[in-house]
């Protein structure tokens, strides 16, 4: 990985593009199919890899050391993997544009419980698949679901994320310096509603719990299970993925042991949120969307 400042580079998350070009995308997804802007994105795809070295050079790492593949295939991967990132932006600004997706829910139950009870509880996803739209597949229309997100998107970009988000009964809460975020989710919690985020970024906190994923031990932020420990309230671990021209939404039970004592009880629960998020990406190895090294010593 590049370095900077004898610290390793890390993928910031945000999406490229000028405020022009983002309203013109969308305009665009109005009148063009989808598929058309696949087609072209294929062509564009190694050009991004060349220029975007150290997100080629992460992914390309990913698929020898933690799936053993060989090299020409890590390379036809990595490949994948690029366009697959691709078509998930692509669909995000689909779905500004009002586009509908097709949605299969594999767990739901378990999620339709929740939302119908008196609690609140923690909505956990991740950066594999396409998290976002867990917000337009797994809707509650009774409790509001408040979504946790980082700064750094231009403000276009929330806007359309804003807008058609608050037509699913969903808003969104941003993490500042001034860790206001902290209260607005205990406050949302107090109020029996939900609070989605993601588990597998640290962003900058020293707070993290070490778990085995793909077969090394990782650091995963203590902040969301921290949240659901001390609030005493359920914890969900819900993926997105690209299947087959739609989305599978699955939902999976992080359950709490309430004999172990609090720090025990997170790092449990760090532990089986880690253990379903290795299944999904073993099933879908090119929708992994960390550009950096995530096992990083």
């Amino acid at each position: 990985m590049a370095k900077k400042g004898g610290k390793p580079k890390e993928w910031k998350g945000r999406t490229d593009g000028l405020p022009w070009m983002i309203r013109s995308l969308v305009v665009l997804m109005k009148v063009v199919d989808r598929h058309v802007i696949y087609c072209f994105m294929a062509i564009v795809v190694p050009f991004y890899m060349i220029f975007h070295h150290d997100s080629y050079v992460a992914t390309y790492r990913f698929f020898r050391q933690r799936f053993g593949f060989g090299r020409i295939k890590s390379f036809l991967k990595v490949y994948a993997n690029h366009y697959r990132f691709g078509q998930v932006i692509i669909d995000r600004y689909a779905a500004y544009a009002g586009k509908k997706f097709r949605f299969e829910l594999d767990g739901n139950e378990r999620f339709m419980e929740l939302v119908n009870g008196e609690r609140g509880f923690v909505q956990l996803s991740s950066h594999a698949g396409n998290y976002e739209m867990v917000g337009y597949g797994l809707t509650s229309t009774t409790k509001k679901i408040n979504g946790l997100f980082y700064g750094g998107e231009s403000k276009v970009m929330m806007d359309f994320r804003r807008k058609i988000l608050s037509m699913h009964n969903v808003n969104l809460i941003e993490v500042d310096e001034s860790m206001s975020h902290i209260f607005n989710m205990n406050a949302a919690i107090d109020r029996g509603e939900i609070v989605s985020m993601t588990g597998d970024r640290l962003f900058g906190s020293s707070k993290s719990i070490k778990c085995m994923f793909l077969g090394k031990e990782a650091s995963f932020p203590m902040g969301p299970f921290a949240l659901a420990v001390q609030k005493e309230v359920p914890m969900l671990a819900v993926f997105s993925m690209r299947y087959h021209g739609r989305y599978k939404v699955y939902v999976r039970d992080i359950k709490q042991d309430e004999s172990l004592p609090l720090r025990a009880r997170m790092t449990d629960m760090a532990r089986s949120f880690a253990t379903e998020l290795e299944k999904v990406v073993r099933m879908y190895p090119t929708q992994w969307f960390n550009y950096y090294d995530f096992w990083k010593e």
